[in-house]
């Protein structure tokens, strides 16, 4: 069953685009404060600072993307600890409700559901143990659990990538495949098959890549995730798919597999033939208009 659309308001507070911004859904209780560190003191001075939530530090250690999940029920007083012990962050997130309506067993439960989805999505966590879940009334556990659905809806919209996942349900894939396609780069031991799922580029198990060895960093840092979370696996002196893997472009999914930039416009043929992805898209654009 397909969700219902929802809306969500954006407010750049202080008119950039990377600068310091909230993020509302209309009907849903939270409030999102998303800011870069240099804006730390002004996002301090607000009042979700005081407020009790969860929070994410966003940045990278040895050029690797990293995560660090928290809660509080005085986040300012925390960020403060945090400001002089963790200087690898760039960017945070603060998580609260705009009547500050949530407890310690709240942002608890919260804290540990969000380390679960991040390592479910193959995310480098800066956290030690994992967080234990508070002792939530059946109630309140679902009240969480559509709060936090809420909020996994935002955060990529925020360009927050730490939860995705990137697989597809497989009867989704066998129903709505658009597309089959093939990628061979034999030199290097690349085979691959992908489908066209909803606009996602999703690579099947099985599928046989390359280490990172080339130029051109836009790609790697989704290929080392992939290899940290056990996703591309090692396999003789190169890698294998163990699960479906959803990308968000053709380019993406042949950049991972070929350790290295790649158009995946063209380096992706239909499957069976040599047409590029490229092509069948215009194919495909050109029927649709015609009829």
């Amino acid at each position: 069953m397909t969700k219902p659309g929802r809306s969500l308001e954006l407010y750049f507070i202080d008119g950039r685009p990377d600068g310091m911004l909230t993020a509302e859904v209309f009907n849903w209780t939270g409030h999102v404060l998303m800011f870069p560190r240099a804006s730390l003191a002004l996002a301090l001075a607000r009042p979700e600072a005081q407020r009790a939530g969860v929070y994410l530090l966003l940045g990278e250690i040895d050029g690797e993307p990293v995560t660090y999940v928290g809660e509080s029920e005085d986040i300012g007083a925390r960020f403060k600890a945090h400001e002089a012990n963790k200087d690898w962050w760039t960017r945070a997130v603060i998580v609260t409700t705009a009547g500050n309506a949530l407890n310690k067993a709240h942002i608890k439960h919260l804290e540990a559901r969000l380390v679960e989805e991040a390592k479910a999505a193959g995310a480098k966590l800066d956290n030690g143990a994992s967080p234990t879940k508070s002792g939530l009334s059946e109630a309140g556990r679902a009240n969480m659990e559509a709060f936090l659905d809420s909020l996994l809806m935002i955060l990529p919209a925020l360009r927050v990538d730490v939860f995705l996942t990137g697989t597809t349900p497989d009867a989704k894939a066998a129903a709505s495949v658009a597309a089959s396609f093939e990628l061979r780069t034999p030199k290097h031991g690349v085979s691959a098959e992908a489908v066209l799922v909803d606009g996602a580029m999703v690579v099947r198990a099985g599928a046989t890549a390359r280490h990172w060895t080339g130029a051109g960093a836009s790609y790697r840092p989704l290929h080392a995730k992939l290899v940290a979370a056990g996703v591309l696996s090692p396999e003789g002196t190169g890698l294998r798919l163990v699960r479906d893997q959803g990308f968000a472009s053709p380019s993406a999914a042949a950049a991972v597999l070929n350790g290295r930039s790649a158009n995946g416009q063209i380096e992706w043929k239909r499957k069976g033939t040599t047409q590029t992805y490229k092509d069948w898209e215009h194919a495909s654009l050109a029927k649709e208009a015609a009829e």
